[in-house]
């Protein structure tokens, strides 16, 4: 049986990492990682060459990044008589370049002999091109592994002390434990990767149920509005529909009393116009500003250098009662092929009417603070720039809470959304703090320093939400003090230990 599987390994393992996928929020099928995992550590351990094991590594990574991308390709259904061609390309592409940051991990394993080694190697690797992840090509560090867990607030609580990749790592050496036992067939193997199991989930669990319970939940008397429209992205940037677009989010904002609301937040872009050059729309905007404080709202405003010659970009205003324009934000990690086209000149003249599509906007600068009179300090963030660990803020000026604008109507009822707000969780985590994300079309929602939902609108609802933020906006994490530095150790320890166990006679 077994000769048999292996004679397709390559299928199989492009099957098994297809198969991991229903894992990732929001389906957390966890067991199906033991299976995978194990599957792909096994296949490891008889590959006769460095090109075999990356050949492995790859299809694997090809599965798992194809199917954990596919919401990606639902951007070019909005218009999909131009675009709907391009969608499978969009899933091959996404597998045979991103499989190769797991074909990688898989080709430099093969250079630990003895499967103890390559169990303890393969993790480490595995999260360290997590990382480098982040930022090769400006970086798309999404469905990092260690997001299966974030099911439960208890059980990503040890992100406050490792990050996201730490976890990763924790997950990943239980998750392929059960190779061993298949590899040597004894009763140490067995014991060892069943002790391993139990070991991480008690710690994980333990510490997430101890952490949660000695952290106040007590609420402030800072008390904010969300405005979800839910605006189909077909309608959103609809000539004849934007007027009633910017409408719609007015009247969304005071269908109930604004007396005791300090913040009202709408999403990224949702305002149509550029309030700064079109003052009769800053006026009307007034009537979504609370008495006593300020409307937050995305949109793109505009820098000229001539009448003829100006730059986008993804912005955020801060406005008062009076509608004047207290402070922005410029959005400063921009979105590859959504809103810049890297390498435009040189792109071929075939693809240009294509790539026409794309905007030119400008970048701005990050980690801005913000400081309103009578209120906590608070940073800004727009889309995805939420998904980066250790990116986020500055440590030296850390702010007390963090808006997060965003738009994920693109990508419809899909895992897309929901696994960026399971981003924007672990980022509350990492770096203790309170976010607030408001989404156009959901899923926008508070969240806690601990992780904790606090409140929130399902995904393609239209409504307001009114909350309360914690009282306890921020709290000091280690890894908020010392960021990547700790899952990095923790990763160079283990490939320590694969160089020692290498060495090791039996």
């Amino acid at each position: 049986m077994l000769k048999k599987l292996f004679s397709h390994k390559k299928t199989l393992c492009l099957a098994a990492g297809a198969l991991s996928v229903l894992a990732l929020p929001p389906y957390y099928m966890l067991p199906l990682l033991f299976i995978s995992f194990s599957w792909l550590l096994l296949c490891l351990s008889k590959a006769t060459s460095g090109k075999q094991a990356f050949a492995y590594g790859y299809w694997f990574g090809f599965g798992w990044f194809a199917g954990g991308f596919s919401w990606v390709g639902n951007a070019l259904l909005i218009d999909i008589a131009a675009f709907g061609w391009l969608y499978p390309i969009t899933l091959f592409a996404s597998g045979a370049f991103f499989g190769l940051f797991i074909g990688a991990p898989a080709y430099f394993t093969y250079c630990f002999k003895k499967p103890y080694a390559q169990w303890l190697a393969f993790a480490a690797l595995w999260v360290i091109f997590e990382w480098i992840r982040s930022f090769i090509l400006t970086g798309f560090p999404w469905n990092l592994l260690g997001s299966v867990l974030a099911f439960s607030p208890q059980t990503i609580q040890t992100t406050a002390l490792f990050g996201t990749y730490g976890l990763s790592l924790l997950v990943l050496l239980g998750v392929s434990a059960p190779a061993l036992i298949f590899i040597y067939r004894n009763k140490i193997s067995a014991t060892i990767a069943t002790s391993t199991i139990l070991l991480i989930s008690i710690f994980i669990y333990a510490y997430g149920a101890w952490r949660i319970q000695n952290i106040s939940d007590e609420t402030s008397d800072i008390n904010i509005r969300i405005v979800q429209p839910s605006i189909p992205q077909a309608m959103k940037w609809d000539n004849a529909s934007l007027e009633n677009n910017f409408l719609e989010y007015i009247r969304l904002s005071k269908s109930q009393p604004l007396d005791n609301i300090d913040f009202v937040i709408w999403g990224e872009t949702a305002t149509p116009y550029p309030l700064d050059i079109e003052p009769q729309y800053r006026e009307l905007i007034t009537e979504a500003v609370p008495p006593k404080g300020y409307l937050i709202t995305g949109l793109v405003r505009y820098e000229f250098e001539s009448a003829y010659d100006y730059r986008p970009l993804n912005s955020m205003f801060i406005l008062n009662k009076q509608g004047e324009i207290v402070d922005f934000y410029d959005k400063s990690h921009l979105v590859p092929f959504g809103e810049y086209m890297p390498l435009r000149k040189f792109l071929p003249d075939w693809i240009k009417p294509i790539t026409q599509t794309v905007a030119d906007f400008k970048s701005g600068k990050a980690h801005k603070v913000f400081k309103l009179k009578n209120y906590p300090s608070f940073g800004a963030l727009i889309c995805y720039e939420i998904i980066f660990p250790a990116q986020i803020i500055n440590p030296s000026n850390k702010p007390e809470f963090l808006v997060n604008l965003t738009n994920d109507g693109w990508y419809g009822d899909s895992s897309g959304p929901r696994q960026h707000l399971v981003s924007t969780q672990l980022r509350a985590l990492e770096e203790g703090i309170t976010i607030i994300r408001a989404a156009n079309t959901g899923i926008s929602a508070v969240i806690s320093p601990t992780g904790k939902i606090l409140a929130f609108l399902p995904l393609n609802h239209k409504n307001i939400l009114d909350v309360t933020l914690p009282q306890q906006l921020s709290l000091p994490t280690l890894y908020g003090k010392y960021g990547n530095n700790i899952p990095l150790t923790l990763c160079l320890v283990n490939i320590l230990l694969a160089l020692l166990v290498q060495k090791l006679k039996r």
